[in-house]
């Protein structure tokens, strides 16, 4: 995980990955802001995703204030935003 990225919501993905599309198209009708990390371009990244899915590059891994979820629901995801980001709803 890159500096800066520990207070926020990274989501790491691939291409073609299914379960990485359908997070992300739920993720745009949320107020949610968050950086995207293919994990394909970024070896630090699929690392980081290893290091938290039992050395597995299973995708969607999404950090939310440095706290790791591993293949989330959209409810999942929210629930650990509202706990550990809440800085992280955008501010209408």
């Amino acid at each position: 995980m890159t500096e800066g990225q520990d207070s926020g919501v990274v989501v790491y993905w691939r291409p073609m990955c299914p379960y990485c599309v359908k997070l992300m198209t739920q993720l745009r009708f949320t107020d949610l802001e968050y950086t995207t990390v293919n994990i394909w371009k970024d070896p630090e990244a699929a690392a980081y995703v290893r290091s938290v899915a039992d050395g597995n590059e299973t995708v969607p891994t999404v950090s939310v204030a440095g706290h790791a979820l591993v293949n989330p629901s959209r409810r999942e995801l929210l629930a650990a935003v509202d706990t550990h980001a809440p800085q992280a709803r955008k501010r209408g």
